[in-house]
């Protein structure tokens, strides 16, 4: 699920959709506007799920897609193979979710350690450990 915003009201920390990847902006730098046309914004994005880097440059006016990002609580239930398994707090139903990238946090997944998982465009990621 997403929602149309004005690149204007975009603001570094938030999040947009390119190229059909949810991505977190990490840079924004918006000029003033010339004789002959708008303020422009550009906006630099990393992935959140690829971690590429993304930039775009549009007039502030124009309408970007911005995720509805759905966090909620869960519990490890197994470590696969090639996945960890997550139980959500709120409905005890079981899924598969990717390894996380970051190595840190990685290290961290242990059966029974509770998380906070995001749903992003039907997309799951752990984004952290909780206690």
């Amino acid at each position: 699920m997403s929602k149309p915003m004005d690149v204007g009201d975009l603001r570094v920390g938030s999040y947009v959709i390119l190229d059909g990847e949810p991505c977190r902006i990490v840079g924004l730098t918006k000029s003033k506007p010339g004789k002959h046309g708008s303020a422009k914004a550009r906006v630099v994005a990393i992935g959140t799920f690829d971690g590429a880097k993304r930039t775009f440059v549009k007039p502030v006016s124009a309408q970007v897609e911005v995720p509805m990002i759905e966090k909620k609580g869960g519990q490890v239930v197994a470590m696969l193979p090639s996945a960890v398994q997550v139980m959500d707090l709120e409905t005890y139903e079981i899924f598969e979710v990717p390894f996380p990238e970051e190595e840190k946090l990685k290290s961290k997944l242990v059966s029974g350690v509770e998380v906070e998982f995001w749903r992003i465009l039907g997309r799951t990621k752990i984004s952290r450990t909780k206690g």
